[in-house]
């Protein structure tokens, strides 16, 4: 089960200088890790970022993604940086294995040492960097960021894992190519212009998604520049799709391709599943982006 979260490289248009648009980020980062989102990306709208560009939104993301006991060990100085002391604390819940074989809590590491005799020496975040045999199937580099599960602090046992770390990672890449990916299931724009989503159609979706093998992709858009405005797609159109259309698109004895459903060819005949409007009733005319997250991941990570 995966979670992605799109974000423009537009989202921070409207802000009137760098600490603003720090901020910004940080809740759009602080919105991640709250519903826990496994990826979060940057995509590109060149036509409308204005001063902040997807340069400038993945690396302050990339910061905020860094645990805090890291980031002056990766992190150098940057321009884009200089305001980070005003983004929110993450604080990442850890993540502890159940099992005798995986207990413990998982932790990001960097590599600060390769020795030759098979280990090496990771900070992450305990008092001094501690020393790790790395498993014969790897190949460590010096600065690589690594995953350790620390079972013990007194004394310290620990171990490399291929597991992924508690919090989310970050990426830039094309809308396509994110909507393409075999983790994409379900893709959903969020736009005042998509289908209201009540009580009855959020049941529906929950069902539909946890039949695609639970992978959802939830595509944001700019303040004052939605997602039609983005791809340049008529508004008239978008919200023609429902639920229920998706849910019969899972639905093979109807002859139709099950793997449409989870790869960008909506029902609509857009790149994306469903259209939706999370604040059907808004009291604004601008939803942020940081705001949409918040209004939109909440309801769609529900269980039944």
């Amino acid at each position: 089960m995966t979670l992605n979260a799109l974000v423009p490289s537009s989202l921070c248009r409207e802000a009137e200088d760098k600490r603003e648009a720090t901020r910004k980020i940080g809740y759009v980062a602080r919105a991640a890790t709250v519903f826990g989102v496994d990826r979060l990306t940057v995509f590109p709208d060149p036509d409308g970022a204005g001063r902040w560009g997807d340069g400038f939104v993945e690396t302050v993301l990339r910061y905020a993604a860094t645990p805090p006991y890291l980031r002056k060990a990766v992190w150098d100085r940057r321009d884009e940086l200089e305001c980070v002391g005003v983004l929110p604390p993450l604080r990442v819940a850890t993540r502890t294995g159940s099992g005798s074989d995986d207990s413990g809590s998982l932790r990001q590491g960097i590599v600060t040492e390769v020795g030759p005799d098979g280990r090496v020496r990771v900070n992450c975040g305990l008092q001094h960097p501690i020393s790790l045999p790395v498993p014969d199937d790897r190949n460590v580099r010096e600065r690589e960021r690594v995953t350790v599960r620390v079972s013990s602090r007194r004394p310290v046992r620990a171990k490399l894992t291929d597991e992924s770390p508690p919090g989310f990672d970050v990426d830039r890449t094309d809308l396509d190519t994110a909507l393409e990916r075999s983790t994409a299931g379900v893709t959903i724009a969020a736009s005042r212009h998509g289908q209201p989503l009540t009580s009855g159609r959020l049941e529906q979706l929950i069902g539909t998604v946890d039949g695609a093998g639970g992978d959802m992709t939830v595509v944001f858009g700019a303040p004052e520049r939605g997602l039609p405005a983005i791809l340049g797609v008529d508004t008239e159109s978008v919200g023609s799709a429902t639920v229920a259309e998706l849910a019969t698109t899972d639905d093979t004895e109807d002859d139709v391709d099950a793997e449409d459903a989870v790869t960008g060819s909506g029902p609509d005949g857009t790149r994306f599943d469903l259209w939706l409007n999370t604040v059907p009733n808004q009291g604004s005319e601008v939803v942020r982006t940081e705001e949409a997250m918040f209004a939109t991941l909440g309801p769609l990570t529900l269980t039944e």
